[in-house]
């Protein structure tokens, strides 16, 4: 008979890696990433991961929010009491941010929990969870960002790329530049996939207003998108839900928002169809799972923001859940340079991975090689 985990240390680091090639959205252009990375360790020798984005800049703030405010909670306390454990942390930081860096201190500190928890039975993550699907989930192929010297051509050959991979859903970015010009990249899109295959829009923010989105969205209606993501501010839910009655396209957002209320705002006014919660960000996966079954019971549907390696066995694990984020390569979703044990994909699918756990761990080498250092709390 196993024993419970009794929680003997925390280890938190931050590291910044560079983009090999400088990247834009519709907003925002990236030279570097920083994430947050936790190992959460037992008495009997059990360790977990958790991870996060953290932004362009300044990630030593989610590593000072654990390494001050949220591990020493968690020291000396059972690692299965995952409820009782994020209600402490999130009371404990309630005043310090029940969004952005702290909350997402405590969503690596939790997906560390439900990790080496699922590590201790010898069960893989979406197993222990209670699988829904066995071995596998669908994926789209997320790319289509803003290049020096990438026209519509060029995108249009990088996604189908994409389909001769066996991917039957791409995602570009969109928002960026005129109408007339955002449309040219989509009509050469759809012109590279073909009609058959899921084309999702992704505007990274992009608008403030109802009739620039309608603008654009006029001209993007024809070659019949699947989704059209953060069309505006994850504040204005407002904007969202009036949008979504305007156009033909389902909207989907939520990829920055937090917690089961802000969540429950968000589908009470008819913001979103497609819930793309991170669990990285939203409150771990404990909140994340709340919040799918929450859309559950008004008939939304989930596909969650990136990080595919931690989405995968969630999605797996949840009716309601369609698509798993998936970057085929390092050069957006560096992260990947962090990770010990890639998830592969066939046929358009990710295939899950069958040992204990998440199924991976991180490569210290890189993590050394990028910056971090660990600091453990005991």
């Amino acid at each position: 008979m196993s024993t419970v985990p009794v929680i003997e240390s925390v280890s938190v680091a931050a590291v910044e890696i560079p983009l090999d090639h400088v990247t834009s959205f519709s907003t925002r252009t990236v030279h570097s990433r920083h994430y947050g990375l936790v190992k959460v360790r037992s008495k009997d020798g059990h360790e977990g991961i958790g991870f996060c984005y953290v932004g362009s800049k300044a990630g030593v703030i989610t590593k000072t929010a654990v390494s001050q405010l949220l591990a020493p909670l968690l020291i000396g306390r059972e690692s299965r009491q995952s409820e009782a454990l994020w209600h402490q942390m999130y009371s404990e930081a309630i005043l310090q941010g029940r969004s952005g860096s702290v909350m997402r201190g405590i969503s690596i500190l939790d997906t560390a929990l439900w990790d080496m928890n699922a590590r201790s039975v010898g069960l893989p993550l979406h197993h222990y969870l209670g699988s829904f699907h066995h071995d596998r989930v669908m994926a789209y192929a997320s790319g289509g960002y803003y290049l020096e010297g990438k026209g519509p051509e060029k995108l249009g050959e990088e996604l189908a790329g994409y389909v001769s991979k066996g991917f039957k859903a791409v995602k570009m970015k969109t928002g960026r530049l005129s109408p007339a010009e955002e449309e040219a990249r989509i009509a050469a899109a759809r012109e590279a996939i073909g009609p058959d295959v899921l084309l999702m829009l992704d505007a990274n923010n992009a608008w403030s207003d109802i009739p620039t989105a309608l603008g654009y969205m006029r001209r993007f209606e024809p070659y019949d998108p699947y989704w059209i993501e953060e069309p505006f501010s994850p504040d204005a839910i407002d904007l969202h839900a009036r949008l979504a009655q305007r156009t033909t396209v389902t909207v989907a957002t939520g990829e920055i928002e937090v917690g089961r209320w802000r969540f429950r705002e968000l589908i009470e006014a008819g913001g979103a169809e497609i819930l793309q919660t991170d669990a990285a960000v939203c409150g771990g996966i404990s909140e994340w799972r709340k919040i799918a079954a929450l859309a559950d019971a008004h008939g939304v549907t989930v596909s969650p923001h990136w990080f595919h390696d931690l989405h995968a066995p969630l999605v797996a694990a949840t009716p309601n859940a369609r698509f798993v984020e998936f970057f085929t390569d390092d050069q957006v979703l560096n992260f990947r340079r962090l990770v010990d044990n890639q998830l592969s994909f066939e046929k358009g699918d990710v295939l899950l991975h069958q040992t204990p756990g998440l199924g991976f761990g991180f490569d210290e080498k890189a993590i050394s090689k990028f910056g971090g250092q660990w600091e453990v709390i005991r």
